[in-house]
C-alpha cells in the first residue's frame, strides 16, 4: 500500500471544515431565517452530532493535510457508491411533491464527476477494480430504504451531502490538491467541481429557500432532522472502523509505508508480528497482509469517504 502522506502548508493548521469564503454573507442570511424553518431545525438539531464528528482525530488530520493517496483513492470509491445510490433514488422520486423542489441534477449530481476521478486514479478498467465496503453498504442500504419507502427523508440525505460539498467541501478540495500534489487542472478532485453553479453562496441560499418552502408538517420536519442525525451515526460507525484498522498500523508503517508480506509461511518474518500487533490474533495471518486485501481497503475507503462528507459539512 502506498504511503504518499504529505502535510499541507501550515495555513491548514487552524482550518475548520465549517469555514467558507462567504462567512459574512452567511451571517446576514441567518438574520432572515425563522427558528421553525427546516434549514434552521437541521442546523440546531444536528449540532451535537456535528461537533462529535468534527472533533474526531481523523477529520483533524485530514484538514492538516495528513492524507494518504491510497486512502483518498479508496475514499473516492466509497463516495461513488454513496452518490450513485443517492442520485438513483432522487431520480426515482423527482416527481414526488415532497422532493421535487430539491431536484437539481444539472447543478448538483456528482456521479459523473466521481467516475472521472476514479478513471484518473485507477485507469480505464476502474469499474472492475472497486467494490463497496461493508460500512458504505450500510449507508447505501439506508438511502435505498428511504428513497423507496419514505421519500420525505431523502431530503435529509440530499441536503447534508450537497450543501456540504458546496461549503466545507471546497476547503477539502484545496487541502487534498496541495497535500497529494494533484494536477492544478483538477484531475482527481472533480467531485468538488460544480461547473454549472457560478456562485455557490447564492445557490445555497436558493436551495435553503426551496427547502424551507416544502409543505411539511412539524412531525415530518422532526423526522427529517432525526434522519440527518442517523447519517452522522453512520459516520461515527465508520470512524470506529477506521480506529480498528489504524490500530494495525504502527507509527513506522504510517510514516514509511507497509512492508510487503503475503501472509503465508513463517509469520515471524512479518516485521509487525507479535507485540507490535497485540490483540490481532483473530486475523489468522499476517495483519499487514490483511490490510492489502480488497475488503479491508474498502473499509478504509468508507472511512475516508464519510470523513470527506463530514469535512464538507455546510455552514448554516
Amino acid at each position: 500500500m502506498s504511503s504518499d502522506v504529505t502535510e499541507a502548508p501550515d495555513e491548514t493548521e487552524n482550518l475548520s471544515y465549517e469555514e467558507t469564503e462567504e462567512g459574512e454573507e452567511e451571517e446576514e442570511e441567518e438574520e432572515n431565517v425563522s427558528p421553525m424553518d427546516l434549514s434552521e431545525l437541521l442546523k440546531e438539531g444536528t449540532k451535537e452530532s456535528h461537533d462529535r464528528a468534527e472533533n474526531t482525530q481523523f477529520v483533524k488530520d485530514f484538514l492538516k493535510g495528513r492524507i494518504k493517496r491510497e486512502l483518498f483513492k479508496l475514499g473516492t470509491v466509497a463516495l461513488y457508491f454513496t452518490y450513485s445510490a443517492l442520485e438513483e433514488e432522487m431520480e426515482r422520486n423527482k416527481d414526488q411533491p415532497v422532493f421535487t423542489p430539491l431536484y437539481f441534477p444539472l447543478e448538483l449530481h456528482r456521479k459523473e464527476a466521481l467516475e472521472k476521478d476514479l478513471e484518473y486514479f485507477y485507469g480505464e478498467g476502474w469499474r472492475e477494480k472497486i467494490q463497496c465496503s461493508e460500512a458504505t453498504q450500510h449507508y447505501v442500504e439506508r438511502i435505498r430504504h428511504v428513497g423507496r419507502h419514505q421519500p420525505e427523508l431523502l431530503v435529509a440525505h440530499a441536503y447534508t451531502r450537497y450543501m456540504g460539498d458546496l461549503s466545507g467541501g471546497q476547503v477539502l478540495k484545496k487541502v487534498a490538491q496541495r497535500a497529494l500534489k494533484l494536477p492544478s487542472t483538477g484531475e482527481g478532485i472533480q467531485f468538488y467541481v460544480f461547473d454549472n453553479i457560478s456562485n455557490a453562496q447564492q445557490f445555497k441560499q436558493f436551495y435553503r429557500a426551496r427547502l424551507n418552502a416544502l409543505d411539511l408538517d412539524q412531525e415530518t420536519k422532526e423526522r427529517i432532522v432525526k434522519e440527518a442525525n442517523k447519517a452522522f451515526e453512520f459516520n461515527m460507525q465508520v470512524f470506529e472502523e477506521l480506529d480498528k484498522i489504524g490500530a494495525l498500523l504502527t507509527e513506522e508503517a504510517q510514516e514509511a509505508g507497509l512492508p510487503v508480506h503475503d501472509g503465508k509461511g513463517d509469520l515471524r518474518k512479518c516485521p509487525y508480528y507479535a507485540a507490535k500487533l497485540a490483540g490481532t490474533e483473530g486475523l489468522g495471518g499476517c495483519p499487514l497482509a490483511v490490510l492489502q486485501q480488497p475488503t479491508t481497503q474498502l473499509v478504509l475507503a468508507a472511512c475516508v469517504a464519510i470523513a470527506a462528507g463530514v469535512v464538507a459539512w455546510y455552514v448554516m
